[in-house]
């Protein structure tokens, strides 16, 4: 029997023009988002309000984490027109604020860190006004990849820590929460004027002790936004839902998260990482 979702985590059927101009769009350009891959549940709220986070550098990922829908395996070669396609697409829609983020490719010697530079330098040179979030994989720590993701000069820098610390062998086994919010300081370290952001999802089987470090852990490490969201199971192959949270409690950990000192907080069961992104104050 399929599992029945609360009420409040309805959404709209997928339709009105701007969303089938974004999908025509999308589909004619030959690229290809995460709103799509991952099954975000805004995906008719952001495409009819005419956002999309663009996902560079392939759809499929080098790594296999169990909630997350993105096809695993191994990629195909890098398309060298991405960057600029991407650029135009943004000119196209009009945008003033995307999201850029891609798959994790490990069997890239920088991860994939030049696509992002160059993708964020094509965007600038042809949509100067629009403002940039970019949201990376960790890169295995890698120093040199982060500093080419920094010269870039985006806006706002996003590495999601995804789950609390105590779920990320099972959950997270190709990923190291050290490692991530080693990511997340260098970044500040490097470039304290750049806004850093990072994001989670509950429902996994963590407990409100372990939700209060994570906050604690990121805050810690300098990051300046933050996102909570509920978990939700993409097919039967995934982990398992194991709690819905309700609104009242996300409203909860979003004071509470402003308690710790996030200058910006997206709480709430449907908040997806780049949800209302340009709603913060950059």
């Amino acid at each position: 029997m399929k599992r029945r979702h609360p009420d409040w985590l309805k959404v709209d059927i997928p339709g009105g023009k701007n969303y089938v101009k974004m999908k025509k769009l999308l589909r004619s350009s030959k690229l290809h988002t995460i709103c799509e891959e991952a099954k975000c549940p805004n995906i008719c709220e952001c495409f009819d309000n005419g956002t999309a986070v663009f996902l560079i550098l392939g759809d499929v990922c080098t790594r296999n984490c169990r909630y997350c829908n993105v096809e695993h395996g191994k990629p195909l070669s890098l398309n060298p027109d991405e960057p600029r396609d991407v650029a135009k697409s943004v000119e196209k829609l009009g945008l003033k604020y995307v999201v850029i983020t891609s798959v994790t490719r490990d069997d890239l010697n920088d991860g994939g860190a030049q696509v992002f530079y160059d993708t964020v330098k094509e965007i600038k040179n042809i949509n100067p006004d629009c403002k940039i979030e970019l949201l990376i994989p960790d890169f295995k720590g890698d120093i040199k990849s982060i500093k080419k993701i920094i010269e870039s000069r985006p806006d706002v820098i996003n590495h999601n820590i995804e789950v609390v610390e105590n779920l990320f062998k099972d959950i997270r086994p190709e990923g190291d929460y050290n490692t991530s919010l080693f990511v997340l300081n260098m970044i500040k370290e490097i470039n304290p004027d750049l806004k850093t952001k990072s994001g989670f999802m509950i429902g996994l089987g963590e407990n409100h002790d372990e939700i209060l470090r994570t906050m604690k852990d990121l805050r810690k490490n300098n990051v300046s936004f933050l996102t909570i969201g509920q978990y939700l199971q993409p097919s039967k192959k995934h982990v398992d839902i194991k709690k819905y949270y309700n609104p009242g409690e996300f409203e909860n950990y979003k004071k509470i998260a402003y308690d710790f000192g996030f200058e910006h907080v997206e709480s709430a069961p449907l908040v997806r990482s780049s949800y209302h992104a340009d709603k913060a104050n950059i």
